[in-house]
């Protein structure tokens, strides 16, 4: 199970809810492009926000990863790694979605009330996210080594403001605050020269330009 397919469950509810609905979807484009870091399509540059390039535009068998190789293609080379996060047109939601209905893993149960009610995706198999759950409060508790995967998880949670929300059992009483503080501590303990840790450095810049500044922007014209 890829990084995305982690994400998309820890950002569901058990009844098919969907937590952060209107910043989801760049959580999951954030974690696609580590994802394709770490296939070795995407190479990142060494800045804050990171120039992003796709050295390798062959199929890679995922579908989920060919969607971003795919729409990585038209975009110009060096894009910003901010302005790829914020592309909804790499967002992979439904093709994670595809992928967990077909593991058996989520249900669907479509929009009702003309879209107010949107889509709900039921948890059928507890067992993958108690799994991710179960490992990320090891990494959390400092008895378990974080994998690229982990890291990843826990800067997208953190760089969309929902990680003590998400996470708040695994979090063991530890304060908003104090979340934040050891989530900082477990991305930076990935190694800086590897592709995957800058690119997981670089995540939590990343959403935040593409969450944050949008809004504040948005607030201050009106």
């Amino acid at each position: 199970m890829r990084t995305t397919d982690e994400l998309f469950l820890l950002l569901t509810t058990d009844d098919g809810r969907l937590e952060g609905m209107s910043q989801r979807g760049f959580g999951l484009t954030a974690s696609l492009l580590a994802d394709l870091v770490e296939a070795g399509r995407l190479h990142l540059g060494d800045d804050r926000d990171p120039k992003a390039h796709l050295v390798d535009s062959s199929p890679t068998g995922d579908p989920v990863l060919d969607h971003g190789v795919l729409r990585l293609v038209q975009k110009r080379p060096g894009t910003r790694l901010s302005s790829l996060v914020a592309d909804r047109k790499l967002n992979p939601e439904p093709l994670v979605v595809v992928r967990l209905q077909g593991a058996g893993v989520v249900g669907h149960e479509p929009k009702r009330m003309l879209g107010l009610v949107p889509d709900r995706y039921p948890t059928l198999d507890p067992g993958p996210e108690a799994h991710v759950r179960s490992r990320l409060a090891g990494v959390l508790a400092g008895t378990q080594a974080p994998s690229r995967g982990d890291a990843t998880i826990l800067s997208v949670l953190q760089g969309l403001g929902v990680a003590h929300r998400v996470l708040k059992t695994e979090a063991a009483g530890r304060s908003s605050r104090e979340l934040k503080k050891r989530v900082e501590e477990v991305v930076a303990s990935t190694p800086a020269g590897d592709a995957v840790g800058r690119a997981v450095s670089a995540l939590n810049t990343a959403i935040i330009t593409a969450v944050v500044i949008p809004v504040v922007v948005a607030g201050g014209s009106s």
